[in-house]
């Protein structure tokens, strides 16, 4: 299993990477001192696991969790024990470990990976139908300057894809960001957005006018692909 580590403690991560070097199953991508960085890894590299401390400065580790749309296997590692009925409400969280870890422990937390890897996963956070009141799914946080900055995914009118990043243009304010389109695709509600062209994502809640091949979002005319316009207009029949 390919895994990471996420802590801002340079010994604490010491002490999981010769762990992990111990055991067979696990092979260690990278480890993290920032929940951010890790982020940014994760844009563009899977992994199986996380190693994730709860307690770090400015983004802790649920913050991290609540970024992530589908998250792999995650075992968390802190000193404080008063976390631990919190931890479990969420289905991706595997184990919860508690520092100094001891290595007995440790493979006992890997032994639950591999035995809830063998099973179906029944993880809220695969769902793209979630209901509308799930507070976690009406927000999107976009890494900018080298801080996570919340949206709120109800405010976006339409992502346009520039090159290498995308523009996020929402009620208040336009976003430039380094991600690509599939990526911000995979973590918008399909009940709300749809792509309607190589270069465009819209908020179909905010079509004022279409055209055979055109959208109108408010000021922005967004052009629809042949490909996408009869999906497009599906959408709009079941409005």
């Amino acid at each position: 299993m390919n895994c990471i580590i996420i802590d801002d403690e340079q010994m604490a991560r010491i002490i999981i990477e010769e762990m992990i070097a111990n055991t067979r199953q696990l092979n260690l991508k990278a480890s993290f001192n920032s929940a951010i960085e890790a982020i940014k890894f994760l844009n563009i590299n899977e992994v199986d696991l996380i190693f994730l401390d709860i307690h770090m400065p400015a983004f802790t580790g649920f913050d991290f969790i609540q970024t992530i749309k589908n998250p792999p296997k995650i075992v968390l590692t802190t000193s404080d024990k008063n976390f631990a009925i919190t931890a479990f409400e969420y289905d991706c969280i595997v184990d919860y470990l508690v520092k100094p870890i001891a290595p007995e422990r440790f493979e006992k937390a890997i032994d639950k990976v591999k035995s809830s890897t063998s099973l179906p996963i029944k993880d809220s956070a695969l769902d793209n139908h979630k209901p509308e009141n799930d507070e976690n799914y009406k927000v999107l946080y976009v890494n900018i300057d080298r801080r996570l900055v919340k949206i709120e995914i109800p405010s976006i009118k339409l992502i346009e894809a520039k090159g290498d990043y995308i523009l996020i243009k929402t009620e208040t304010k336009n976003y430039t960001v380094h991600s690509t389109l599939k990526k911000i695709e995979d973590k918008l509600p399909d009940d709300q957005f749809l792509k309607v062209h190589r270069s465009y994502i819209i908020n179909f809640h905010r079509i004022i006018d279409i055209e055979d091949n055109s959208v109108l979002i408010e000021k922005d005319v967004v052009p629809v692909s042949r490909s996408n316009r009869s999906e497009l207009m599906r959408r709009v029949n079941l409005l």
